[in-house]
């Protein structure tokens, strides 16, 4: 009787074993499926007038060379005080490359990458 009864758990806990086992071979599938989907990587892009209405210290983005920036969280910390806010929602190619600037300013600049200017 305790034979029967140890053979009826062994064969159970093989069962739930092999229905755990094709569980996590399914979700490894799905997720390798998913993982495969084609991702678009193109940048988001936007037009002049769209960037021009972001032009408040609590909505700031920027353009520099034909990218578009935004740099809300960044105004409060510029350390050219509002200066940043004189191109707010425009152009700010020039005043970027001035004399003022580091050459640090180039490399952070990618962390506020939004997209392209749509020409």
């Amino acid at each position: 009787m305790i034979a029967v009864i140890g053979l009826l758990l062994g064969f159970l806990v093989s069962a739930l074993f092999l229905i755990q086992g094709k569980r996590a071979r399914r979700t490894n599938f799905d997720q390798e499926k998913r993982s495969n989907e084609p991702v678009d990587v193109r940048p988001k892009s936007y037009s002049k007038s769209e960037v021009a209405l972001h032009n408040k210290r609590h909505d700031c983005w920027i353009i520099i060379k034909d990218k578009v920036y935004d740099v809300t969280s960044y105004v409060e910390e510029h350390p050219g005080g509002d200066a940043i806010l004189d191109h707010a929602g425009d152009d700010s190619t020039v005043g970027f490359y001035g004399p003022q600037h580091a050459t640090r300013v180039f490399d952070m600049i990618e962390d506020f990458y939004i997209g392209e200017l749509r020409k």
